[in-house]
């Protein structure tokens, strides 16, 4: 229903160099390396692999459909690194870019370049956490920037509650405040996370915990990585 396709950029300082290489990178991750399945099932994060520290190579079933899990990087854990570079679908990776490129560059701008950076990779990592804590035994693969760019959906919402986002809205471009936006989408992925916990992790589908563990991570880190500069965050909508 509300789809975002832009916001207000008119009180950006900096080029933000961070977030198109950002884009850069998962766009040339999923077409010059997923190409190969060794690789998609061997860097995607697999919670059973990160909780028992050891790096499965066996064949599972997901729906009646067998998947093998291919070796992986060493140590394991370097999955949680290179699975938010990865995606599971055309559709996945336009979604995730649009939202990083829309929402990125302010967040950017308000952190600096490489807080900014840092802080993207840490929300990726805890949304991934957070999957693996619900879901400790799964050996489904999980993989997308989803949760590090649920973190930067969160951290704009503290600094940027009243910027004015366009969304398509039933066939309409309409403005609304990113309170609004992403509360909405915030709300989605609560509901959605904690509805589905019965099944966490043994069917696939969407990690939405890694969303909900991302965006709870951005609402909170933002405060230690913001500028302290004191640059003004919040534009009225227009």
């Amino acid at each position: 229903m509300l789809f975002p396709i832009g916001d207000d950029n008119s009180g950006r300082t900096i080029i933000p160099f961070v977030t198109y290489t950002l884009i850069a990178l998962n766009v040339l991750v999923y077409f010059l390396l997923q190409s190969s399945e060794a690789f998609t099932y061997g860097y995607s994060v697999v919670p059973a692999e990160i909780t028992r520290g050891e790096d499965l190579d066996t064949v599972i079933n997901i729906g009646g459909q067998a998947l093998r899990l291919y070796q992986g990087p060493a140590p394991i854990y370097l999955t949680l690194i290179s699975a938010m570079f990865m995606h599971g679908g055309i559709g996945h990776l336009f979604g995730n870019m649009l939202y990083l490129w829309i929402f990125g560059d302010n967040v950017e701008d308000s952190m600096g370049h490489w807080r900014f950076l840092t802080f993207y990779l840490v929300c990726g990592v805890l949304a991934s956490g957070a999957h693996i804590f619900f879901a400790p035994n799964s050996i489904v693969p999980s993989l997308g920037a989803s949760g590090a760019i649920a973190g930067v959906l969160g951290a704009y919402l503290v600094l940027y509650p009243k910027q004015g986002v366009r969304v398509l809205y039933w066939g309409r471009i309409v403005e609304m405040p990113a309170l609004m936006v992403i509360g909405f989408w915030g709300f989605l992925q609560f509901l959605s996370g904690f509805g589905s916990l019965a099944n966490a992790g043994e069917q696939g589908g969407v990690a939405y915990m890694a969303h909900v563990g991302g965006f709870v991570a951005g609402l909170a880190l933002v405060f230690l990585f913001r500028d302290g500069r004191g640059k003004a965050k919040s534009q009225s909508i227009r």
